[in-house]
Protein backbone atom coordinates (compact mmCIF):
# COMPACT_ATOMS: atom_id res chain seq x y z
CA UNK A 1 0.00 0.00 0.00
CA UNK A 2 1.25 3.17 -0.88
CA UNK A 3 1.77 6.32 1.59
CA UNK A 4 -1.32 8.67 1.56
CA UNK A 5 -0.38 12.26 -0.25
CA UNK A 6 0.16 14.95 1.62
CA UNK A 7 -2.21 18.00 2.01
CA UNK A 8 0.00 21.46 1.44
CA UNK A 9 -2.71 23.82 3.69
CA UNK A 10 -6.02 25.46 3.33
CA UNK A 11 -6.65 26.70 0.44
CA UNK A 12 -9.55 28.92 0.88
CA UNK A 13 -12.81 28.97 2.83
CA UNK A 14 -15.93 29.82 1.17
CA UNK A 15 -19.07 31.76 2.54
CA UNK A 16 -22.52 32.57 1.07
CA UNK A 17 -23.97 36.46 2.53
CA UNK A 18 -27.38 37.37 2.45
CA UNK A 19 -26.82 40.75 1.30
CA UNK A 20 -23.47 40.91 -1.33
CA UNK A 21 -22.59 44.83 -0.57
CA UNK A 22 -22.80 44.92 3.16
CA UNK A 23 -20.46 41.21 3.04
CA UNK A 24 -18.23 42.74 0.48
CA UNK A 25 -17.75 45.84 2.96
CA UNK A 26 -17.08 44.26 5.99
CA UNK A 27 -14.35 41.37 5.04
CA UNK A 28 -12.72 44.00 2.90
CA UNK A 29 -13.07 47.26 4.98
CA UNK A 30 -13.59 46.02 8.40
CA UNK A 31 -11.19 42.59 8.22
CA UNK A 32 -8.85 44.52 5.63
CA UNK A 33 -9.35 41.26 3.22
CA UNK A 34 -7.09 42.04 -0.48
CA UNK A 35 -9.32 41.50 -3.54
CA UNK A 36 -8.15 39.38 -6.06
CA UNK A 37 -10.96 39.02 -7.94
CA UNK A 38 -14.91 39.96 -8.40
CA UNK A 39 -16.90 38.58 -10.89
CA UNK A 40 -21.03 38.67 -11.43
CA UNK A 41 -22.16 35.26 -12.76
CA UNK A 42 -25.33 36.51 -14.68
CA UNK A 43 -26.74 32.69 -15.20
CA UNK A 44 -26.49 32.34 -10.64
CA UNK A 45 -27.60 35.92 -10.39
CA UNK A 46 -24.63 36.07 -8.32
CA UNK A 47 -21.45 37.69 -7.10
CA UNK A 48 -17.91 35.84 -6.25
CA UNK A 49 -15.60 37.90 -4.69
CA UNK A 50 -11.74 35.55 -4.10
CA UNK A 51 -10.21 37.53 -0.88
CA UNK A 52 -6.92 36.80 -0.11
CA UNK A 53 -5.13 37.09 3.55
CA UNK A 54 -1.52 37.98 3.77
CA UNK A 55 0.04 34.27 3.92
CA UNK A 56 -1.82 33.83 0.49
CA UNK A 57 -5.07 31.78 2.28
CA UNK A 58 -8.34 32.78 0.84
CA UNK A 59 -11.67 33.37 1.30
CA UNK A 60 -14.38 33.31 -1.34
CA UNK A 61 -17.49 35.32 -0.90
CA UNK A 62 -20.90 34.15 -2.89
CA UNK A 63 -24.06 36.07 -3.18
CA UNK A 64 -27.11 33.85 -3.31
CA UNK A 65 -30.58 35.13 -3.90
CA UNK A 66 -32.71 33.31 -1.39
CA UNK A 67 -29.93 31.12 0.14
CA UNK A 68 -31.38 29.66 3.61
CA UNK A 69 -30.10 31.16 6.74
CA UNK A 70 -27.69 28.47 8.58
CA UNK A 71 -27.98 27.21 11.61
CA UNK A 72 -25.83 28.10 13.98
CA UNK A 73 -26.66 28.61 17.67
CA UNK A 74 -27.27 26.03 19.05
CA UNK A 75 -24.10 24.52 17.26
CA UNK A 76 -24.85 22.45 14.21
CA UNK A 77 -23.47 19.31 12.32
CA UNK A 78 -21.43 20.93 9.36
CA UNK A 79 -18.56 23.33 9.88
CA UNK A 80 -18.50 25.20 13.07
CA UNK A 81 -16.68 28.42 12.42
CA UNK A 82 -14.04 30.10 10.12
CA UNK A 83 -10.68 31.16 12.51
CA UNK A 84 -8.41 33.64 11.77
CA UNK A 85 -4.68 34.19 13.27
CA UNK A 86 -3.50 37.06 14.99
CA UNK A 87 -1.27 39.15 17.04
CA UNK A 88 -2.68 41.97 19.17
CA UNK A 89 -5.52 39.95 20.12
CA UNK A 90 -6.64 42.99 22.10
CA UNK A 91 -6.17 45.97 19.64
CA UNK A 92 -8.05 43.88 17.58
CA UNK A 93 -11.39 43.56 19.94
CA UNK A 94 -10.96 47.42 20.41
CA UNK A 95 -10.65 47.44 16.65
CA UNK A 96 -13.80 45.50 15.63
CA UNK A 97 -15.95 47.25 18.45
CA UNK A 98 -15.33 50.57 17.35
CA UNK A 99 -16.29 49.75 13.81
CA UNK A 100 -19.34 48.59 15.16
CA UNK A 101 -18.78 44.60 15.41
CA UNK A 102 -20.48 43.11 18.87
CA UNK A 103 -16.96 41.07 20.09
CA UNK A 104 -17.09 38.60 22.78
CA UNK A 105 -14.97 38.63 25.68
CA UNK A 106 -11.44 37.20 25.11
CA UNK A 107 -11.28 33.98 26.65
CA UNK A 108 -8.23 31.44 27.13
CA UNK A 109 -7.79 28.08 25.25
CA UNK A 110 -7.13 25.87 27.91
CA UNK A 111 -4.84 23.38 25.93
CA UNK A 112 -2.96 25.74 24.67
CA UNK A 113 -2.77 28.57 26.87
CA UNK A 114 -3.26 30.84 24.07
CA UNK A 115 -6.52 34.04 24.13
CA UNK A 116 -9.14 33.62 21.18
CA UNK A 117 -12.62 35.69 20.92
CA UNK A 118 -15.47 34.88 18.51
CA UNK A 119 -17.72 37.67 16.57
CA UNK A 120 -20.00 37.39 14.06
CA UNK A 121 -19.90 38.06 10.18
CA UNK A 122 -23.28 39.88 9.01
CA UNK A 123 -24.75 36.94 8.46
CA UNK A 124 -24.02 35.50 12.11
CA UNK A 125 -21.43 33.57 10.81
CA UNK A 126 -19.13 33.18 13.82
CA UNK A 127 -15.37 34.62 13.31
CA UNK A 128 -13.11 33.24 15.77
CA UNK A 129 -9.66 35.43 15.87
CA UNK A 130 -6.36 33.22 17.28
CA UNK A 131 -3.86 35.19 18.81
CA UNK A 132 -0.49 33.54 17.53
CA UNK A 133 3.19 34.51 18.92
CA UNK A 134 4.77 36.83 16.57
Amino acid sequence: MSPAPVLLGIHHAAIICSDYAVSRQFYTGVLGLRVLAENYRAARDSWKLDLQLPDGAQVELFSMPQAPKRPSYPEACGLRHLAFAVSGLQNWADYLAGQGVAVEAIRLDEYTGRQFLFFQDPDQLPIELYEMPR
